[in-house]
């Protein structure tokens, strides 16, 4: 059995219940991996401190990227264990590693600042991945709306017909939700984006800690200003509920809208098979299974935005044990509205528009009056006077069972006399989707404007932001399935020479890859050619990852794997010449590479006819230029 870290005080062992209650690591082993990095970064700041030797510090960073291997490796470890909570367990399998170091290694460091820097990087990297999620969905809107661009659609108040929009008007309705949605998970970022690390318990740490340089190691913009406040207060936590219980919200609405469309009674949209099911006893039945979880699960993220606000609301400075509570909501909500974000592209690109329903529809219900009121301001009727005019041919229409526009001139006349046979023109329905030409409206080249614009911010927003949760790493054994395939694909493409499964297998250590969700999304190799000559080859990006600067920062991977090594000189031959001039790349000519011309040049059957271009860095100049990157 697991000894807790507090122990030295108590002579009595705690109450099974009561350590079943206590205990933490049931829940907080998600921390795992950001526990390790704080940690890291920890042990940097003790070695600049002089609290750790040069030696030490790199037995225990060595032993820590060990520990967080061999829980990648096998996740089942932290469900079985039963120590106190992540920090105790990551601490036990570093002991087990170096022994009496790793008990060094908590030095001037409290849990409370030690939890507080896990969970702000975690929310971090959940924040940027769920903006990439929205991204997602508000690419799969703006298909939808490309796809449907001159279809017709009924627009409703109180769910009652009112008037004729363009369904591609629709969907950009909740762009715009989304895209704010977006932004307000950014801003949440930015306030989390704060190291709370050297705080220590509530005072701040006794040791000689540089926190600027500790936050920067690890990738925070700041430090806090103030130790009780960074080791007490959970506004960020309850700021990311906020943002995504109002995301979720908006995607209950537009739930909403699609199962009232695919009703029996509106028939307006039909949705997947993949997204739907079947009756145990109705065989004829398509439920809307998915839309219905999406609305459902709004439910527990309001719940979980409420439940910390409550925890939170009374509690004294500085920590409490009440904030253990914090980790739970917030882990379940991103959990959750990740999977209805991702839920969105599926549901949107299977759907069919029953375009004939739609615009009888559009038109039905008296949805012209509008346009008829228009009509009679442009004769001179005063609004008022117009609306109450429309009301009474609207009432003798529906009298006579017919549309407005099956009225004769000389009925309508008899109500209002400035009626004259150009009414018609007035009433269709192409007439009434035209004349809503201002920022905003429904006109056709409004709304083909719009999808321009909001593709046209999509792409910088992308180029801006990069998406979250992807780790850059050296290659593993089982990563190779991922690394083939992506091979393969460009090599396909005729982007890159092809490889065999087992020539990569064979090279397996000159490959790096970038992961997100224990999913290779793209790859590449450093081939050590002399000792001043290394190229970056087989480089390759998941196709639905590209525009978010993942190819760029693999190159940088390359680049300073290749300064560490010493090898002053990095190229690459590219048919995408640009974008290595973006890296720091500079034109060569492929003979001053005598090196590639004689191993692999001779080989390749467009030796005669190379349509790549050859490019160098200098890696040791071009690094130290950068300050190190």
């Amino acid at each position: 059995m697991t000894t807790a870290v507090w122990s030295g005080r108590f002579s009595q062992a705690s109450d099974p219940l009561f350590k079943k209650f206590n205990d933490s690591l049931p829940f907080d082993r998600t921390l795992v991996h950001e526990d390790i990095e704080g940690s890291v970064a920890w042990a940097g700041a003790l070695l600049r401190g002089k609290v750790l030797t040069a030696a030490e510090h790199e037995r225990l960073v060595d032993a820590l990227k060990a520990v967080g291997d061999h829980a990648r490796a096998n996740p089942d470890l932290l469900t079985t264990a039963t120590d106190e909570d992540v920090h105790s367990w990551v601490e036990r399998e570093l002991v087990a590693r170096v022994g009496d170091l790793g008990k060094k290694l908590h030095t001037g460091r409290s849990r409370n600042d030690q939890v507080s820097t896990d969970l702000r990087l975690w929310t971090g990297k959940e924040l940027t991945a769920r903006r990439g999620e929205i991204e997602a969905a508000i690419e799969a809107f703006l298909r939808l709306a490309e796809r449907e661009r001159d279809t017709v659609f009924p627009g409703y108040t109180h769910l009652q017909r009112a008037q004729p929009i363009l369904f591609a008007h629709w969907c950009l309705a909740y762009v715009e939700m989304l895209a704010r949605d977006a932004d307000r998970l950014s801003d949440c970022a930015r306030r989390t984006n704060v190291s709370p690390l050297g705080s220590g318990a509530l005072a701040g740490t006794a040791y000689p800690i540089d926190r600027v340089a500790l936050a920067e190691s690890m990738g925070f913009a700041s430090a806090s200003a103030n130790s009780l406040d960074a080791v007490s207060d959970r506004d960020f936590v309850v700021e990311s509920l906020s943002a995504a219980s109002l995301c979720a919200i908006h995607l209950s609405r537009f739930a909403e809208d699609l199962i009232f469309y695919t009703t029996g009674e509106a028939g307006l949209i039909e949705l997947s098979e993949a997204v739907t099911s079947g009756s145990s006893l109705m065989p004829q039945k398509k439920n809307p299974d998915a839309l219905e979880l999406i609305r459902g699960k709004t439910g527990r993220q309001i719940g979980n935005l409420v439940s910390l606000l409550v925890t939170i609301k009374g509690l004294p400075l500085a920590y409490n044990k009440d904030l253990q509570e914090d980790k739970e909501p917030l882990f379940d909500s991103m959990e959750h509205l990740s999977l209805c974000l991702r839920m969105v592209p599926i549901v949107l690109d299977g759907l069919v528009v029953n375009r004939d329903r739609a615009r009888a529809a559009a038109i039905g219900g008296y949805a012209n009056a509008t346009e008829l009121a228009d009509y009679l301001v442009g004769k001179g009727v005063p609004f008022r006077q117009a609306h109450h005019t429309v009301g009474r041919l609207v009432r003798e229409a529906i009298q006579q069972r017919k549309a407005l526009e099956e009225l004769t001139v000389e009925q309508m006349a008899a109500i209002e006399p400035s009626i004259t046979h150009d009414v018609y023109t007035a009433l269709t329905i192409d007439s009434a989707l035209r004349v809503r030409d201002v920022a905003g409206g429904t006109a056709p080249n409004r709304v083909a404007a719009t999808v321009a614009a909001q593709r046209k911010r999509l792409g910088q927003r992308r180029l801006t932001t990069p998406l979250g949760g992807i780790t850059l790493r050296h290659a593993r054994m089982d990563d190779l399935d991922g690394i083939v395939a992506l091979v393969e694909l460009w090599a396909a493409r005729g982007e890159n020479l092809p490889r065999s499964r087992e020539e990569i297998l064979e090279c397996l250590s000159e490959f790096a890859v970038a992961v997100r969700d224990n999913r290779v999304v793209g790859c590449g190799s450093l081939l050590i050619y002399t000792p001043q000559l290394a190229e970056i080859r087989s480089l390759g990006i998941d196709p639905a990852h590209h525009g978010h600067g993942v190819g760029s920062k693999m190159v940088r991977y390359f680049v300073d794997w290749a300064a560490k090594l010493k090898i002053p000189k990095v190229f690459v031959l590219t048919r995408a010449p640009k974008f290595f001039d973006g890296c720091g790349f500079t034109q060569v000519s492929v003979n001053s590479l005598p090196e590639k011309v004689l191993k692999d040049c001779a080989k390749c059957p467009r030796n005669t006819c190379c349509d790549e271009t050859a490019m160098v860095l200098d890696t040791l100049s071009e690094r130290g230029s950068s300050g190190g990157r």
